[in-house]
């Protein structure tokens, strides 16, 4: 068996644990259960390290539960264990199918962390923007930025986690809303929006035009409301340092 091979079938059997890779090493799986055991215990003090206020709202059975599963359906797929936890939402989204507080807190433990090491990038002052054509503008928002969906009080369920206070029960919001991660400075944010303005940003990522992110909502609320709850946006985006960049084209 060639050196490629033998990493193929090792590497079967770490995930697996089948009998045809344990007798194409050998068949010697007293000793091979040392290696999928060491691999298992790494992978979930991986995700351990990554969720530990999901851990606390979970509870320790029923993180390592979700844990496995998620091991056992998802090996690694990089040269570094750092990605590994990205995917883990998902996986709890499954599980936890009528809980979706808890894939939204590891949603947001996960965007926070990765918000943290995104790319750096200086965001636009108010001064900057007296020789803007706003009919012509172009809006870049920051890397750091990640947004998802939000139908339940999880974004009070983190906080009170992260404070260690006292902890909501977890409860179903009426309207569903979004939640943003970003980067501001040094410091990863945090922040719960309505669905609209989410769907705003969102319009922004793909498009970049201030002009149609006006169209945009004077579609939804009428050109009254529309264009005053674009320039409301715009200045709270400058002033979170969402935008770091406006461009005339």
């Amino acid at each position: 068996m060639n050196l490629a091979r033998l990493q193929h079938t090792f590497q079967a059997w770490l995930v697996g644990a089948s009998d045809e890779s344990a007798q194409l090493l050998g068949n010697n799986t007293a000793g091979l259960a040392v290696y999928q055991n060491n691999y298992r215990a790494q992978l979930v003090g991986c995700l351990e390290g990554a969720f530990p206020n999901l851990r606390r709202w979970l509870g320790d059975e029923a993180f390592l539960r979700a844990s496995i599963t998620h091991i056992d359906h998802h090996p690694p797929h990089a040269w570094t264990l750092d990605t590994y936890p990205e995917g883990f939402y998902q996986t709890l989204n499954e599980l936890f199918p009528h809980n979706p507080d808890v894939h939204e807190l590891a949603w947001i433990e996960w965007s926070l962390s990765e918000a943290f090491v995104s790319a750096d990038a200086v965001a636009v002052r108010m001064e900057a923007l007296a020789s803007v054509d706003w009919d012509t503008a172009r809006l870049q928002l920051t890397p750091s930025l990640r947004s998802h969906v939000l139908t339940t009080n999880a974004e009070a369920i983190w906080c009170a986690l992260w404070q260690q206070s006292p902890l909501p029960e977890a409860q179903m919001l009426a309207e569903a809303g979004g939640l943003l991660v970003w980067r501001r400075q040094f410091t990863s944010r945090l922040r719960q929006v309505d669905a609209l303005e989410r769907q705003a940003l969102l319009h922004v990522q793909a498009e970049g035009s201030f002009a149609g992110l006006c169209e945009f909502l004077v579609e939804r609320l009428g050109e009254e409301e529309g264009i005053g709850r674009a320039g409301e946006l715009l200045a709270g985006w400058i002033g979170s340092e969402l935008i770091v960049r406006i461009t005339d084209h």
